[in-house]
């Protein structure tokens, strides 16, 4: 455990600045300092810009993959700063997404159009070629104030559907992003006094923490206002699927992404989904919540599988999803996770007022935590579980009736056993959840070490 001393309050300000800019972590948390580019700039790129903003009506008078195959193989050398990196990540991972699931059946293969430059922004962001939370949340909203934990005042950039649902949808995570920011300094102010035993600065993180939980909590139960259920499940969620697992959708090798004279590599890849916020984790991380569930659909094969081929323990769940995540933004949770926990101070059996006052308060964050991922539960089964069992009655009919659409409502229910649904991550949904909740239960139990 590291104690990361700080001598003085300007010394702090001074290395926790570069210290949190060299992870691109801003003063929105795992948000960009400001709200992202609406448009790449350079003319070059105009034909990536005509699909995109104009993605739904072209899936839905499915003359998108005929717009797609007229588009050039584009190069991204003309990209010239991180913000239209992250932009040409949001419109190819969109174009890959709207191919794959866009028309009369799943597209394994990936065009060159989509496929060679994505793999280059891919690269270049230490990301997956797919869609992820930092593609669909992070870097795909607009905002006339610096204030991005206004939700009513937040607009999305792109969505596949073009309903208010999809774009509320994905707004709710940008606005509950914006609110956790303050938890990154301040947790990182407590870790750093954990060998100094300073109860007093670690307590007063842990109570900023749990309120903090709570605002994030109140943000989540506001997807209720504008996302209708069915709506989400039969008509967005389909579009964030993934290549991994989805067999039964009609991927049964993943996706190939073809880059041209025979070249070439199939991949499955989780879709997006929020168990890829970084903020989640780094709340998991400070407070030791330990998770060690693999989340896979088919756990016992695919455990049995990986130990055969790596013969080693094979990485949570959690650890994989790491992968879908920000290189930098990565790197800060592996860094955070060698600094230790607040639990390890807090398991110490208390001898002081001073150390009673911090396991209370360590608890009480638990506890949060806890009802935050209850209310996650709440929102799968009323957004996923309950549709999952009711037939498609969207106005759009867009899953039933139509033969010249892929069946979507197939791919939501996509899964072995469809009493048992998966996850856009890939994931056995509600065994996994529950587990991740029981986990963040037995962290506040002092009385065992996890």
């Amino acid at each position: 455990m590291s104690p990361h001393a700080i001598s003085s309050p300007r010394e702090e300000a001074v290395t926790e600045a570069g210290y949190l800019k060299k992870f691109a972590i801003t003063d929105n948390g795992f948000l960009p300092s400001e709200a992202p580019l609406k448009c790449l700039s350079h003319p070059y790129y105009a034909p990536w810009e005509r699909v995109i903003h104009n993605l739904p009506s072209l899936l839905e008078s499915q003359k998108f993959h005929d717009q797609v195959r007229q588009l050039p193989v584009l190069s991204t050398t003309k990209l010239t700063s991180e913000a239209e990196w992250r932009r040409a990540y949001v419109i190819l991972t969109f174009l890959n997404h709207g191919w794959v699931w866009g028309g009369d059946k799943a597209h394994e293969i990936l065009p060159p159009a989509i496929s060679i430059p994505l793999l280059s922004v891919s690269d270049h962001l230490e990301l997956p070629p797919v869609t992820t939370y930092a593609g669909l949340n992070l870097w795909n909203f607009s905002s006339p104030i610096t204030n991005f934990t206004d939700l009513d005042r937040l607009e999305v950039l792109h969505t596949f559907t073009g309903t208010r649902d999809e774009a509320w949808f994905y707004l709710v995570s940008v606005a509950m992003e914006a609110e956790g920011a303050q938890i990154v300094s301040s947790m990182l102010s407590a870790l750093s006094v954990i060998t100094s035993r300073d109860y007093d600065t670690v307590t007063g993180s842990l109570e900023s923490l749990t309120g903090s939980i709570r605002k994030i909590g109140t943000l989540l139960e506001r997807m209720y206002e504008k996302c209708d259920p069915m709506v989400f499940f039969y008509k967005i969620r389909p579009f964030l699927a993934g290549s991994k697992n989805m067999a039964a959708a009609g991927l049964p090798k993943g996706v190939f992404y073809d880059e041209g004279d025979g070249k070439g590599e199939w991949q499955q890849l989780r879709g997006g989904n929020n168990g890829q916020s970084s903020l989640i984790q780094f709340i998991d991380i400070v407070l030791g919540v330990e998770h060690i569930s693999h989340g896979d659909s088919t756990p016992d094969t695919a455990t049995r599988r990986e130990k055969e081929t790596q013969n080693k323990e094979p990485s949570t769940f959690h650890q994989q999803v790491r992968e879908y995540m920000p290189g930098p933004h990565r790197r800060f949770l592996e860094h955070v996770a060698r600094m230790g926990s607040i639990r390890e101070l807090a398991l110490v059996p208390p001898k002081t007022p001073e150390q009673e006052r911090l396991r209370d308060a360590y608890q009480a964050a638990t506890r949060t935590l806890t009802e935050f991922r209850n209310k996650h539960l709440q929102i799968v089964t009323r957004y996923i579980i309950l549709p999952s069992k009711r037939g498609n009655n969207t106005e759009t009919k867009t899953s039933q009736g139509h033969g010249d659409k892929v069946d979507l409502a197939s791919v939501s229910k996509s899964t072995k056993d469809t009493t048992e649904l998966t996850g856009t991550g890939g994931t056995a949904l509600m065994p996994f959840l529950k587990q991740t909740r029981d986990e963040t239960i037995q962290a506040g139990d002092l009385t065992k070490r996890t």
